[in-house]
C-alpha cells in the first residue's frame, strides 16, 4: 500500500519533512500546498511533487489523497487539523496542536468520532537520544528526578530556519515549551500536577516575551526547570539535562553524553537505537505505520493534549501577571 500524502506549508519544517519522506518506502507526496504559488511550484520541482495550490480544500477533495501533514502557522494548526479530519483523512500537524486549548479539544474529540489518526509532531519523542533514556525508564533502570532544559534562540527580525521572512510570529510558551512539557510528563511517566512560568518583557515589534521560565512537577515528585530565551546570542537550541537516580545524561537533538562529577563526559552511542538517526523521520515513519495498522501513534492528539491544558494554564497565569500583549 502506497501512502499518498498532501503537504501543506513548504517551508523550514516542511522541507524537513519532504527530506524524511524521501527515506520511507511507500509514501509519495502528491500535493503541496502553500501560500506563494511561485516559491511552493519551486519546492514541488524540487521534491517531485506534482500537484500544486494555495487552498487545504483543494487538496483535501483529491481522492488519492490519504494523509495530510500540516506545517503551517500556528494559528492555523486546530482549523486545518478539523478540516482534514472532516474529509477523511488522516492528519500529522506540527507542534503546535494549537495555541488556544478549546481549539486543540476540538480536534482530540473529532478525532475520537471519526477514527481517523490524529498525531502532532512532538519530535523528542522520537530522537534517538530521548529513546535511549525511555528504553532505560521503561527497564525500570532509571528514574528520573530532575529535567532541566534549556531552550534557546537568537531573535531580532521574524525569520524562518531558512532565514525567510515568516508570514506568523513564533511563541516560545505554545511552540518551544510545548516540546518539553510534553517530553517532561511523557518520561516521567506521570501527569504534571504543578505548573508556574514568569516571563521578562514584550518586544516592541514582535509583540511577544523574548523570555520565560518555566516550572514543573510531577505527580510521582519528579520536577523540571525549563529556561527559554530568544535573546541568547549563542549556542543555540535546546539542551536536555536528565538528573536520575542512576545517572546524569544531557541530550543535545540526537547525541546523548553521560555526565560525571568527575572526568570528562562519556559520549553515548544511539545509532543502533531506530532505524534513522533523523527525528523528524521517525516521527513520520510512526503516523505512516500507525496507518497501515490501523492503530493509535505515538503522539497522537489524545495523548499530548495534556500538555496543551498545562500551557493553558501558564498562559492564564501570565496574562494575569503580565496582562496581554501590545497590539
Amino acid at each position: 500500500m502506497t501512502i499518498q500524502v498532501a503537504l501543506a506549508g513548504p517551508g523550514a519544517f516542511g522541507q524537513k519533512h519532504l527530506d524524511a519522506i524521501r527515506q520511507i518506502p511507500d509514501v509519495k507526496v502528491v500535493s503541496l500546498i502553500g501560500r506563494e504559488p511561485a516559491k511552493t511550484q519551486e519546492v514541488a520541482e524540487k521534491y517531485g511533487v506534482p500537484h500544486t495550490t494555495t487552498e487545504l480544500a483543494d487538496a483535501l477533495a483529491m481522492r488519492e489523497v490519504d494523509a495530510v501533514i500540516l506545517c503551517t502557522p500556528t494559528q492555523l494548526h486546530a482549523t486545518q487539523a478539523l478540516a482534514c479530519l472532516e474529509a477523511g483523512k488522516h492528519v500529522q500537524v506540527e507542534i503546535p496542536l494549537c495555541d488556544v486549548l478549546r481549539e486543540g479539544e476540538a480536534v482530540a474529540q473529532r478525532q475520537r468520532e471519526t477514527g481517523m489518526v490524529a498525531m502532532c509532531g512532538h519530535t523528542r519523542r522520537f530522537n534517538p537520544s530521548h529513546q535511549w533514556v525511555r528504553r532505560r525508564i521503561l527497564a525500570g533502570e532509571y528514574t528520573i528526578q530532575q529535567m532541566d532544559v534549556q531552550t534557546y534562540f537568537f531573535r531580532r527580525t521574524n525569520m524562518n530556519a531558512l532565514g525567510q521572512p515568516r508570514s506568523w510570529t513564533d511563541h516560545l510558551l505554545w511552540h518551544h515549551a510545548a516540546h518539553t512539557v510534553d517530553l517532561f510528563a511523557y518520561q516521567a511517566r506521570s501527569p504534571i500536577v504543578q505548573a508556574h512560568a514568569i516571563q521578562g518583557p514584550y518586544h516592541p515589534e514582535l509583540k511577544i516575551a523574548m523570555d520565560m521560565s518555566i516550572q514543573l512537577k510531577a505527580a510521582n515528585g519528579a520536577i523540571c526547570t525549563l529556561s527559554l530565551s530568544f535573546n541568547n546570542d549563542g549556542p543555540l537550541g535546546t539542551f536536555f539535562r536528565y538528573i536520575g537516580d542512576t545517572g546524569t545524561y544531557i541530550a543535545r537533538y540526537d547525541d546523548l553524553v553521560q555526565s560525571h562529577s568527575k572526568g570528562p563526559e562519556t559520549p553515548i552511542d544511539v545509532s543502533g537505537v531506530d532505524v534513522s538517526l533523523n527525528g523528524i523521520e521517525l516521527q513520520d515513519r510512526e503516523f505512516f505505520a500507525a496507518i497501515r495498522e490501523g492503530r493509535e501513534p505515538n503522539a497522537s492528539v489524545a495523548q499530548v493534549l495534556p500538555c496543551y491544558q498545562v500551557l493553558h494554564q501558564l498562559e492564564q497565569q501570565l496574562l494575569a501577571d503580565n496582562g496581554p500583549a501590545p497590539r
